[in-house]
């Protein structure tokens, strides 16, 4: 009969024997844990290899790749955003750890706009203090690239080893985003059990905190807020476990195994922070972010970053700021070149002029090409920034109206394949916005070819009051 005394009896096995027992506990636990070692050179201790580095990706890749492809389908120039600063108001700090959130949002944010490829700009105002240096260099005539530059002057040419710098090379932003994360919310549920007999437990518990970010973009000309947004995430954690605590006999015996886990918290913000950029882009482009947002994954985590997920080519500019499609840009534009007839096409001016640049010629042929099918609406844009009285208007209109009736009947459009649909009335001081810093000038259909001279601006009424 097997009584306690004889398990008493068995427990208790000689000095040797515990040892060897006790060592072969701890080979056994440090083989669950061993990690891939290797020794660099000679006489240094090994190192401890881990996992090789990687695209660092969220459950927002998929939607970063399907929003830049919006964006980039337009084929508009590309809107210039900067990013300020996105600090971390929460104040949570541990002594042990340090800060709780991460103090990078602004970098977080400048990474998910560069996820939306070139369907959008960055321009760099965070850290700027390298390029302020350099300029200065530039001002004080000590700047160089190996090579000499010839200088004009009142006395004729003169040959330096400096880089001549005249102005103008940082190019404008339009919008820029700043904000922070204002929101750090311990253990806002938890749940579980626990049971013990004897000293001998088991527990298994869950528990949820959450974050928050609000975010906002800026038009850098007005410093006027054109969207705030305010997002939360939620993160979740378990902890399971297994614990004796007793005597037996003259000993103690103290175990403890269990697992515990939880969401990264900081990859939370980066998700929440991408999402924000999302939104926020799509108010000042006007696209609906929400088909794409639709594709956000929850429960996995898609893999595959959102650089190689784009679809559609980034749109390339011109040194005028025109669009000039390449790639699959292209041979998308290329594909429906038929469908053009009935749609509308926009064609760029720059501010105060009348001189169409190299993206707006290949837009051009293509106008003509559809207008040999049947009609299509032409808009011609400037910056919005152009606020002439009402006569410079007039005359710039006519001007640019005059430009690209020429431009289209040096390939093939008559003269009368042009006509004017609409142009703002001398009376009208509004400016008509088209699209991110453009506002239409004048309107125009394009239907039918025949090899003849320029198209000649005439004047027609609309039924908007126009001329």
């Amino acid at each position: 009969m097997i009584t306690l005394k004889s398990i008493r009896a068995l427990a208790r096995p000689k000095a040797a024997s515990r040892s060897l027992l006790a060592v072969a506990a701890t080979m056994s636990l440090a083989g669950c844990v061993m990690a891939p070692q290797q020794r660099m050179a000679p006489n240094e201790a090994p190192i401890v290899l881990g996992p090789a580095v990687r695209e660092n990706v969220t459950p927002m890749e998929v939607v970063l790749a399907c929003f830049g492809d919006h964006v980039a389908a337009t084929h508009r120039p590309p809107i210039v955003i900067t990013v300020g600063d996105v600090k971390d108001y929460t104040g949570k700090y541990s002594i042990n750890e340090g800060n709780a959130i991460t103090q990078g949002g602004a970098l977080m944010v400048y990474s998910a706009l560069g996820k939306l490829g070139g369907a959008v700009q960055v321009a760099e105002r965070f850290d700027p203090v390298i390029a302020e240096r350099e300029l200065g260099y530039a001002d004080r005539r000590q700047l160089g690239d190996g090579r000499t530059h010839q200088l004009a002057g009142p006395n004729g040419g003169q040959t330096v080893p400096w880089l001549p710098y005249f102005g103008g090379s940082i190019n404008k932003s339009d919008y820029f985003i700043v904000g922070g994360i204002t929101e750090l919310n311990y253990n806002i549920h938890s749940g579980g059990g626990e049971i013990g007999v004897n000293q001998i437990g088991v527990k298994a518990r869950t528990f949820s905190q959450s974050v928050g970010v609000d975010l906002r973009i800026v038009d850098t000309k007005t410093l006027m807020i054109v969207k705030t947004i305010s997002l939360t995430k939620q993160f979740n954690g378990y902890e399971v476990g297994f614990n004796v605590f007793r005597f037996f006999g003259s000993k103690l015996y103290d175990i403890d195994v269990g697992a515990k886990g939880q969401e990264p918290v900081q990859m939370g913000v980066r998700a929440a922070l991408e999402e924000g950029v999302v939104r926020l882009v799509a108010a000042v482009a006007k696209i609906d972010p929400k088909p794409c947002l639709s594709m956000r994954l929850s429960n996995e985590l898609q893999l595959t970053p959102a650089e190689d997920l784009r679809k559609v080519g980034n749109p390339l500019v011109d040194a005028a700021g025109a669009p000039v499609l390449q790639g699959e840009a292209v041979n998308a534009a290329s594909q429906t070149e038929a469908s053009l007839s009935g749609s509308s096409v926009q064609i760029p001016f720059e501010f105060g002029a009348a001189a169409l640049t190299g993206g707006t010629l290949n837009l051009l042929d293509q106008i003509a090409a559809a207008a040999a099918k049947g009609a299509t609406e032409v808009v011609l844009v400037a910056r919005d920034t152009e606020n002439w009285d009402a006569g410079k208007r007039d005359m710039l209109t006519d001007q640019r109206i005059g430009v690209v009736s020429s431009a289209l009947a040096s390939r093939g459009v008559a003269p009368g394949g042009v006509s004017i649909t609409w142009r703002p009335d001398k009376a009208d001081t509004s400016i008509h916005r088209d699209g991110p810093g453009l506002q239409e000038v004048a309107k125009l259909r394009v239907q039918g070819t025949g090899r003849s001279g320029p198209a000649k601006p005439a004047r027609e009424e609309n039924a908007t009051g126009g001329k």
